[in-house]
């Protein structure tokens, strides 16, 4: 199967630990809305990815405890920030969050493209 020269790998960024005070359930919506916004993408013809499907395994094979342990400081950011460096764009989604603010900027800084509503992403099928 041949790539469409129009998709895009695209970071979905978010909030993650922001307003949610580390409760699981609030960590897990959070989770669920990056890879709802990632479906939407993928349905458009795009390869969409996320830092935490990527980090969050690897905090739990790494034996982090908690959001913000020094496991989770050593391999969160950095994952998402590598990756990054691979993504055309980032769709930031989502209220405030210093991380995604972060993989926004440094998108920008990068010149690839920034979008703030899936629907704003232009479709490659």
């Amino acid at each position: 199967m041949a790539t469409d020269p129009r998709s895009l790998m695209i970071l979905v960024a978010g909030p993650y630990r922001s307003g949610t005070g580390d409760d699981p359930r609030k960590l897990e919506a959070n989770v669920r809305a990056m890879n709802e916004s990632a479906l939407r993408l993928f349905r458009a013809g795009h390869l969409p990815v996320t830092g935490e499907a990527l980090a969050l395994p690897l905090l739990d094979i790494a034996g982090s405890t908690r959001p913000g342990d020094p496991l989770f400081d050593e391999i969160f950011h950095p994952v998402a920030e590598q990756l990054l460096g691979r993504c055309d764009a980032v769709l930031k989604i989502g209220g405030p969050s210093e991380g995604a603010d972060r993989m926004v900027a440094q998108a920008r800084a990068q010149g690839k493209a920034v979008y703030s509503d899936p629907a704003d992403v232009p479709d490659a099928r």
